[in-house]
């Protein structure tokens, strides 16, 4: 009944051909947009509670979290979508083999190579989408966002200050505390700060200071900045003794120590654009466009492995293979870090790269595909001649 209603598409709808690959992409399709769009809601997740403590801690300028987070979506999705595409194609096709309309198609003469064909057409097109990410998106994503880290190491450290809130510079150890701002944060009302400092006889020191109000100036004549409290006291002592020098001041100055700002996070190889690659000789830039460019061969590779993975029945159901899956895509993950990492330091040759983990694994989606009938054809009995 099956195959007489699948056979009666033919004549009233095109070729079963057409009909067969577009029910397939929408399968394929409909089930990686669900599962991407669940990872990259997770992983965002994640991120963003992380930059939620450094931002409660005063670590982070609150104001700066949205913008982080937008421009990590392209990174997010460069690593999301392969998975995605993964777990999409096993979902998809277990379906399929446990609802026997995998067993109907293919008694419709579809072939394993035909079916590799119609999988690799959208995992094709998601690796088109992957590979502009990850060579053009993402890099311009990570520059922004290590521009705005940049900037916030470059400046004073009080942009990130939180009112009500005590925030301690763990390098320094200087604690800060700001009751509240005015509404276009120039004005600090109720200012605390307290620094340790080391006497010259070795003991530890707190300089002290209570402020009314304060606020940050730039003097034109002056290539720094000053935190500039005013109607306020100066405790100078060590806890625990009495012997405290009190200073009292209608304005005083503290001059701001500027942070060196690390090149490295700058220079670092994910943020370049594709050109500097290109034209670099730098092994470290050169793994970076390997690694880039791996991202998108990695899709249809992954997808031929999924398609041989979701082969099942109904009796073992649709999740039966999906440990041995994700440990294979690990595995895969896992060996493209390290031939990165090998290239970096030179001990792996830049022709071989990370070239021979895509020849690797596809060699085995092609034996996960093909090696069973390939078995099955060595130990048939061959028929001898009488």
């Amino acid at each position: 009944m099956f195959i007489a209603a699948v056979k009666s598409l033919e004549a009233y709808k095109g070729p079963i051909s057409l009909i067969l690959f577009r029910y397939l992409s929408r399968e394929i399709f409909t089930s990686t947009f669900a599962v991407s769009l669940t990872l990259l809601v997770i992983v965002m997740s994640g991120r963003l509670v992380k930059y939620l403590a450094e931002a409660a801690a005063g670590d982070l300028s609150p104001d700066v979290l949205l913008s982080i987070m937008l421009f990590r979506v392209p990174s997010f999705l460069e690593l999301v979508l392969p998975l995605g595409l993964f777990i999409g194609i096993l979902l998809a096709y277990g379906r399929l083999y446990v609802d026997s309309e995998m067993t109907v198609m293919s008694a419709c003469g579809l072939s394993v190579s035909r079916l590799a064909a119609y999988t690799l057409a959208p995992a094709c097109c998601l690796a088109l989408l992957v590979g502009y990410i990850s060579l053009y998106v993402s890099p311009a994503g990570i520059a922004k966002v290590n521009g705005i880290f940049d900037s916030l190491e470059a400046s004073s450290g009080l942009e990130s200050v939180v009112s009500g809130r005590f925030r301690v510079d763990q390098k320094s150890g200087r604690v800060t505390y700001v009751k509240s701002f005015t509404n276009d944060k120039k004005l600090m009302k109720e200012v605390f700060t307290a620094d340790p400092h080391i006497s010259d006889d070795g003991r530890v020191q707190h300089h002290v200071i209570l402020a009314e109000q304060g606020y940050i100036d730039i003097p034109e004549q002056y290539d720094a900045r000053y935190l500039v409290m005013e109607n306020g006291r100066r405790y100078e002592g060590q806890p625990g003794e009495s012997d405290f020098q009190i200073t009292e001041f209608a304005q005083y100055g503290q001059r701001l120590k500027e942070r060196q700002v690390r090149k490295r996070r700058s220079e670092r190889a994910d943020a370049l654009p594709l050109a500097t690659l290109i034209e670099s000789n730098h092994l470290r830039d050169q793994a970076a466009l390997q690694w880039r460019i791996s991202l998108a061969i990695l899709v249809p590779i992954i997808s031929l492995i999924a398609l041989a993975l979701s082969k099942t029945t109904h009796r073992q159901g649709r999740y039966v293979k999906m440990l041995p899956a994700f440990l294979i895509y690990i595995i895969y993950i896992v060996a493209l870090n390290a031939a990165r990492d090998a290239v970096e330091k030179g001990d792996l040759p830049l022709s071989w790269g990370m070239w021979w983990v895509h020849l690797v694994f596809l060699a085995m989606a092609i034996v996960l595909l093909y090696g069973g009938n390939w078995w099955r054809s060595l130990r048939a009995p061959k028929v001898g001649r009488p």
